[in-house]
């Protein structure tokens, strides 16, 4: 019996004692270097969101951005824990790596999403609120998410596009400037006067307030067509006002144009009808 309480102190003292101590010791090491590196994520990700308030980021991006740092310091403190528990990183490394591949191939529609949800964020094509014509769908930006931008349009249709499918194409804001330019095209028929018809346009350019002086508007004769000399006509407005003033401006050229005596021709075809005989 005392030989056999003698070999487990034996066991124990030359090989359990010393293993769970250089164990113990790496499995301490290894915890603490993941509470500093969870410290200082936490403190990187506080220092960048101060920053980030200041520079008036939008939001979506420096939750993006704030995220992203604080993984990857999480991520390299995790390797340099378990490298200090004595893991072999290399073989962790190929295993991840392969991990990543496989899961990268997986989701390859939903990381290009990404991808383009980044870009619009960093580069900023258009903003909350904007008008655009994106990704074959026009409406008012809403949100714009790391995968997919949705958009209101203007019949309150709620949309969402994918990310990579707005930034891989063309893209129209119109509400980037301030002003915008209302092209229109006014027909008045051969025989009416155009000086008379040209200074009648001019009078309610001129009689309204939403068209700007600055830049100067245009009318001129553009096209001597089938049915109709046609007047172009490009008053300058607020961006605001596109619409409204083009409804209006086309009803009040029609009713002034016909009280100065001009007539708004339609296609018409004259028949000639001869007798055979």
């Amino acid at each position: 019996m005392n030989d056999l309480g003698g070999q487990l102190m034996e066991l124990y003292t030359n090989y359990f004692l010393p293993l769970l101590t250089t164990w113990g010791l790496r499995a301490i090491g290894g915890v603490a270097v993941l509470a500093v590196g969870l410290m200082f994520a936490r403190s990187v990700r506080r220092a960048l969101t101060r920053v980030f308030d200041k520079t008036e980021m939008d939001v979506t991006l420096e939750k993006f951005l704030t995220s992203l740092f604080y993984y990857l310091i999480m991520t390299m403190a995790g390797v340099a824990a378990l490298g200090m528990m004595g893991i072999q990183m290399a073989s962790v490394l190929t295993i991840m790596g392969a991990a990543g591949l496989a899961v990268g191939l997986a989701l390859q529609g939903t990381l290009s999403n990404v991808a383009a949800g980044g870009m619009l964020l960093i580069f900023r094509p258009f903003k909350v609120g904007d008008y655009v014509d994106a990704g074959g769908t026009a409406g008012t930006i809403s949100s714009i998410g790391l995968f997919a931008t949705t958009l209101n349009t203007p019949d309150n249709v709620h949309i969402i596009v994918p990310n990579s499918g707005i930034y891989g194409g063309t893209i129209r804001n119109f509400s980037h400037h301030e002003t915008r330019r209302n092209d229109m095209v006014v027909g008045i028929s051969y025989d009416d006067d155009i000086g008379l018809a040209m200074d009648t346009i001019r009078s309610v350019l001129d009689a309204e307030d939403r068209v700007l002086q600055d830049p100067e508007y245009v009318v001129a004769v553009s096209e001597l067509a089938d049915s109709s000399v046609n007047i172009v006509v490009r008053p300058w407005c607020k961006a605001a006002d596109y619409w409204n003033l083009r409804f209006d401006l086309t009803r009040t050229f029609k009713e002034r144009l016909e009280a100065a005596g001009c007539s708004i021709p339609y296609p018409q075809r004259d028949v000639h009808l001869h007798n055979a005989e």
